[in-house]
């Protein structure tokens, strides 16, 4: 450019977008609400974190009457609990504390529910192993030689321990699922939408789902609370969301229930003889005990689900991380810009401690953008594919993760090792959160339309 060119453009920012900018600084930004007490809390040592996965033990007593009182709460942190240290996983936002509650956060202690701390989760929550945090390895409290999965490992292992009665979590392609079945608890992904995101950290808006672990029936009535409409905060809601009361549809009576196997579930690469087993008798059992009918469905899309999300993941997570802060830069929904500018001064001072797939995408955004929409296309004819399905049978059965809980990394693997043990449980779990499904609109959908393990 010219000179002359150059000071005119100069003149032009400095008056519009200087002024603008300037006015929106002076503007106070809207804020959830903080309804209870609390203290900061402190970080446990080693003597109290036998799995490691504490990141932060805190006392915030809710309402004093409620569905959840008397029930202790962890919650998975990458969700905002105003005046608790938030890590994410991630050295980028070590030493930032909120300062507002997530809307799952206020539900839970509008029912009474008492949180007692922010569980780890994996570095961004970026992957289904549990050796990725900042703050360390969390052990399986089953085996401490084996991985509780992701990436909200610290959840799984505390409902798992006996430490708290529920938890939070949240799922972009197994992080609810996959640690639930390696530490055998009960763990729901809701269907998109039906849960809000707000006042939790994304990595694409259209794969953010947050839902519930328990160990018990405690399940249906963490997501009687957290579930529902977000006055507007979350996109992803529609206006007539409905709610059942799914405690109450708790009857255990499957007779006649069809039960579809899904081949494509079974028999992978990766997959144990001894997982695709157990699977198929326990749902045999459910047949000749319980009257269910059972039989294999098959749905040949399911093998490229993982192709399909992990475009999506690409570029999406690129946007929500590198453009947006954790929240994007699109969308009717509530930002933390709070979080935002402390997740990106973060990323300036310690942008080597990006998972491992992050940084390649960030070395390498070549063609991207077109697969992300291709990605986003077939997501549509893959969800048509589980609907067709679905319209045959009630469930669907297939293994959570095809193997058991895995050995942690050796010390000093290569990438390649690294990435292998870090992604290897998201191949059956993965086509759920590009799908979506439907939201709950009836008794029947349901039983359909959670994938519950």
């Amino acid at each position: 450019m010219e000179e002359r060119e150059l000071m005119e453009y100069q003149e032009a920012i400095s008056k519009t977008l200087g002024d603008t900018y300037q006015r929106l600084y002076e503007l106070p930004d809207p804020k959830l609400p903080v309804k209870y007490p609390r203290t900061p809390g402190y970080r446990p040592p080693a003597e109290e974190n036998p799995y490691n996965a504490w990141y932060w033990r805190c006392d915030i007593k809710g309402a004093p009457s409620g569905k959840l009182q008397g029930k202790t709460v962890a919650i998975k942190d990458n969700t905002c609990v105003a005046g608790v240290p938030m890590m994410n996983g991630s050295r980028m936002l070590d030493g930032f504390v909120p300062d507002i509650d997530a809307t799952v956060v206020s539900r839970i202690l509008d029912a009474g529910g008492h949180l007692v701390g922010k569980a780890v989760c994996e570095n961004l929550c970026w992957d289904g192993g549990s050796f990725t945090a900042a703050t360390g390895p969390v052990v399986n409290p089953h085996n401490k030689t084996r991985m509780a999965g992701g990436s909200s490992s610290g959840s799984a292992a505390l409902v798992a321990g006996g430490y708290v009665d529920m938890a939070t979590g949240s799922d972009q392609g197994c992080s609810v699922r996959v640690p639930a079945s390696l530490c055998g608890i009960v763990g729901l992904k809701p269907t998109y939408g039906l849960v809000p995101f707000t006042g939790i950290m994304s990595l694409d808006v259209t794969l953010d789902h947050t839902g519930p672990l328990a160990r018990t029936y405690d399940i249906a009535l963490m997501l009687e609370v957290i579930a529902g409409y977000d006055d507007g905060l979350d996109p992803g809601q529609p206006r007539d969301l409905h709610v059942p009361e799914y405690t109450s549809l708790l009857t255990g009576k499957i007779e006649n229930l069809k039960i579809g196997i899904l081949k494509e579930g079974f028999g992978l690469e990766i997959s144990e003889p001894d997982v695709d087993k157990m699977v198929k008798e326990a749902a045999g059992q459910l047949s000749r005990k319980c009257g269910a009918v059972v039989e294999e469905v098959s749905i040949p899309m399911h093998s490229d689900a993982g192709h399909i999300i992990t475009a999506i993941y690409h570029l999406g997570s690129h946007r929500m991380v590198f453009e947006g802060g954790g929240f994007g830069s699109s969308g009717k929904m509530y930002y933390d810009t709070t979080l935002q500018e402390a997740f990106l001064r973060g990323l300036k001072c310690h942008s080597n401690d990006l998972p491992s797939r992050l940084i390649a995408k960030y070395l390498h955004d070549e063609y991207n953008s077109v697969f992300y929409g291709k990605a986003q296309n077939l997501g549509r004819v893959l969800c048509r594919a589980y609907d067709e399905a679905l319209e045959k049978c009630d469930v669907l059965i297939l293994p959570t993760s095809p193997i058991k809980a895995p050995v942690f990394p050796q010390q000093n693997v290569s990438l390649k090792g690294y990435l292998e043990r870090a992604y290897v449980n998201n191949k059956n779990t993965a086509a759920f959160n590009v799908t979506g499904i439907q939201l709950f609109q009836s008794t029947q959908a349901s039983v359909k339309d959670c994938q519950l393990e």
